[in-house]
């Protein structure tokens, strides 16, 4: 793949083949910055993973760097008040199913409760392409409205390995402190390693680097010097 003259200039400003203590890598990161927009850092994490093994669950980052989410709540009515309260965006049953079915989807995290799941399964294409179904999994099936949309709000984000067992989640923006997006990059860490299936051999983590959306990547040692 080509790339472009400002993409090759700044890959200039590091070395491909070392492996940078996190805070050095998210320096790096920082300075091969060129887009005139505040770009996000992204995470990927190389796990060791069996075909038949998964690694998929969420982490609240200590440091937020997004705009507040709009939360939307499948629920019956005698929930609704709760939904409202605990700042859902979006509260009702059917009526947003159906406007769902005609093409809505104005919101950022769905959460239902487990007796609206049998009609938010019929969402499944619409939803599933966008990761918005509701996943007890994640936490967002759930009865307990005020402590799931409290945490969603925090900052609660969902990590899943892809196919080829990468974790890829946003951890930052490039205009943050590097301290704070390091914070950020060890709870993932921290989190995706304590999923690690029962069964997984050898070492689970692989391999861990950052960029930013228009930069290389560059790659990170997690040792206990960070």
């Amino acid at each position: 793949m080509s790339r472009g003259k400002k993409y090759q200039e700044s890959a200039k400003k590091y070395d491909r083949a070392k492996i940078y203590p996190l805070g050095e890598a998210l320096d790096v990161v920082k300075s091969m910055s060129y887009a005139k927009f505040d770009e996000t850092v992204d995470l990927s994490v190389k796990v060791n993973l069996k075909k038949n093994q998964s690694v998929r669950d969420t982490v609240v980052l200590p440091n937020q760097f997004k705009g507040e989410k709009r939360v939307l709540v499948f629920c019956k009515p005698e929930k609704e008040k709760e939904a409202q309260d605990a700042g859902a965006a979006f509260v009702g049953a059917d009526d947003l199913i159906e406007k769902i079915k005609g093409g809505w989807l104005d919101f950022d995290v769905a959460v239902a409760t487990p007796d609206m799941m049998k009609d938010v399964g019929k969402l499944g294409m619409v939803l599933g392409r966008r990761g918005l179904m509701p996943n007890p999994k994640t936490g967002t099936v759930t009865f307990d409205l005020k402590s799931a949309l409290s945490e969603l709000r925090k900052g609660r984000v969902e990590f899943r390995a892809d196919k080829t067992g990468v974790v890829h989640l946003a951890v930052g923006k490039v205009s943050m402190e590097p301290a704070m997006i390091a914070e950020n990059v060890k709870i993932v860490v921290e989190e995706i390693t304590r999923k690690r299936p029962a069964d997984a051999k050898g070492e689970f983590i692989q391999t861990v680097s950052v960029a930013s959306t228009m930069g290389p990547g560059v790659w990170v040692s997690m040792g206990e010097k960070e």
